[in-house]
């Protein structure tokens, strides 16, 4: 096998745990930052207008075009499509909001809903949510699933571990909630959520403020408005940022969040890249660090509905992390991925998210583990882009948020 081979086998594998939504071990690491190296070594120079201010914050939208993806039909007929994950043979479980988990073949079909899914608060943007594959899946046949839960006094956004159970008909067993928000809430708004593993094998969980109790979430009592760094049995890692500080609560990794949407580990650094919701404008892309202070309410670019008032102090403030990238107005930010193939060379190495206001994908071009530039993709797809995922065949999948929702993935080639 000659060089290039081994740096294609490299990659390969390196997309295949991206599709798990899994990096896990040293050597893992170790591969994915190489195989980044390398395929941006390759990528062609960036070209536009760089970031803004000093903060990495930049509302450039004039990168050098990348030629325009095919756009694939994988199937439909899904409602209000969630989340995507990819099993090892390559078919893919989706969560439909309303409560359902479906296998998707490689031929499109549809499985019928798993039986075993936790019950679900479907109402507003609360129901099943994501959905992310154990490190260990091909020996454990362990998933995670994040969901709104109701409870009493409202829901709250809640983790189950489920086995998988392959076959004629899949199925849950063995489900167990792990994690649970302290607080329940009224109200249908902000529960996040998405689920990403670390390198180290713990788990982080995003959440919004419930839209109600944004007045609580730069206290750390509670759990609205974090990010939350746990083990796959929901217990907290001795080394968060706040296991000994008196009144917090130890599962804390990040707070001052509205609404974490998206969320993915850049295979290049290992470290957790965010974007959430701001109100009327202020939309961010965040690096999630421990114990960081990410603003919300008090420091935020976006602006109160209706009115245009200003929330909060202003948009920056010494102890307040800034946004690595902002959007105003806003394009309602949702699924992240990273993209790592050489199937769409031009796009090595940059992340992508999909839009549910503006209906389209972004890409935000990265360099310096800053985003320079933005493209945005799609413009023509009018549909609510919900979760973005990159694959094993080094193509980018999506989901659309719809009553008829669809799979799709994009190929190189003129659009359809």
């Amino acid at each position: 096998m000659n060089r290039n081979d081994l740096r294609d086998a490299a990659r390969r594998d390196a997309l295949r745990m991206l599709s798990r939504g899994a990096l896990a071990g040293a050597g893992a690491a170790t591969g994915w930052t190489a195989a980044v190296r390398s395929a941006r070594a390759q990528a062609p120079a960036s070209s536009g207008t760089s970031a803004g201010d000093s903060s990495g914050t930049s509302l450039s939208t004039s990168p050098r075009a990348s030629p325009a993806p095919r756009v694939v039909r994988v199937a439909s007929g899904l409602e209000h499509p969630w989340s995507l994950a990819f099993l090892p043979d390559g078919r893919m479980l989706v969560t439909e909001r309303p409560g359902r988990l479906r296998v998707v073949s490689l031929a499109g079909r549809l499985s019928k809903p798993l039986d075993g899914v936790p019950k679900v608060y479907a109402q507003g943007q609360g129901g099943l949510l994501d959905v992310v594959l154990a490190p260990d899946f091909e020996t454990s046949s362990a998933l995670f699933l994040s969901y709104a839960e109701p409870v009493d006094g409202g829901a709250r956004t809640a983790v189950a571990r489920a086995e998988f159970v392959d076959g004629p008909t899949p199925a849950l067993r063995a489900v167990t909630r792990i994690w649970a928000q302290k607080d329940a809430s009224t109200g249908g708004n902000h529960f996040g959520s998405r689920i990403v593993f670390a390198r180290d094998g713990t788990m982080f969980v995003t959440m919004g403020d419930r839209y109600s109790h944004r007045d609580r979430v730069q206290q750390l009592d509670n759990h609205f408005g974090k990010i939350v760094r746990i083990r796959a049995d929901g217990s907290a890692p001795d080394d968060n940022p706040f296991v000994r500080r008196e009144g917090a609560l130890p599962d804390i990794w990040a707070y001052g969040c509205r609404n974490v949407q998206g969320a993915a580990l850049n295979p290049a650094t290992g470290e957790l890249w965010t974007d959430e919701h701001g109100p009327q404008g202020g939309d961010e892309v965040n690096i999630v660090r421990a114990g960081a202070n990410y603003g919300w309410p008090v420091i935020t670019y976006g602006k109160e509905y209706v009115t245009g008032f200003t929330i909060g102090e202003g948009t920056e403030r010494p102890d307040v992390t800034p946004p690595l990238w902002q959007w105003t107005p806003s394009i309602a930010p949702s699924g992240l991925a990273f993209y790592l193939g050489h199937r769409f060379p031009e796009w090595r190495g940059d992340a992508f998210v999909g839009s549910l206001k503006f209906r389209l994908l972004s890409r935000l071009s990265i360099a310096d583990n800053r985003v320079v530039q933005e493209e945005r993709l799609l413009q023509d797809l009018r549909q609510r882009v919900r979760d973005v995922r990159a694959s094993c065949d080094e193509l980018l999948y999506l989901l659309t948020d719809e009553d008829d929702g669809s799979l799709l993935r994009l190929e190189p080639g003129a659009p359809s």
